[in-house]
């Protein structure tokens, strides 16, 4: 098994290691990890992480007591935030889209619907461009986004953005199943 140091330090912060990233060490992580996923699984739960496959991409997930739960909720909750904002931003926005925050904070100062959305994303930010640039470090900070051109400012996002889209649909699911009156 080769790479295991540096794939423990990109999973275990929370990021994600995703099939189409534009980095190439990224890239031999997630080629490892395809070829040898059995090993690496029971090679990181020996030491309390968890490592799972997703729709093209890799993450690691750990079991934790019921206190460390309602700290995970307060992050799904800004995750459905950070998802709502970004399709409404554009409804294709997915793994393989490509923009530039440049774009996004002129059509938010254009887009009440998304002006809105944006303003409750960081109370503390009050200027669009302030708002774009902490959504976008967040993005990148987790692995769910990479800088595809430097020179245009533009930006891919990774094969890891399936899992807030199933996570968000999961919820969306359970509360309809939950809104169902039986007979």
């Amino acid at each position: 098994m080769k790479y295991t140091e540096e794939i423990f330090n990109l999973l275990s912060k929370g990021g994600f290691i995703s099939a189409n990233s534009v980095t190439p060490a990224v890239k031999r992580y997630y080629d490892a990890l395809e070829d040898d996923f059995a090993d690496y699984y029971e090679y990181y739960k020996g030491i309390g992480f968890y490592l799972e496959a997703g729709d093209g991409y890799y993450l690691f997930t750990r079991r934790e007591a019921k206190v460390d739960m309602e700290r995970k909720l307060e992050a799904v909750v800004k995750w459905i935030d950070y998802l709502s904002f970004l399709k409404t931003y554009d409804a294709a926005f997915g793994a393989g889209f490509l923009f530039r925050p440049a774009d996004m904070d002129v059509r938010i100062s254009c887009d009440m619907e998304l002006k809105d959305k944006a303003s409750k994303l960081f109370p503390d930010k009050k200027k669009p461009k302030e708002i774009v640039e902490k959504l976008v470090a967040e993005l990148l900070k987790v692995g769910m986004i990479e800088l595809e051109n430097e020179h245009e400012e533009r930006y891919k996002v990774l094969t890891a953005f399936h899992y807030m889209e199933e996570m968000v649909d999961c919820i969306t699911i359970a509360e309809e199943a939950g809104d169902e009156i039986p007979e």
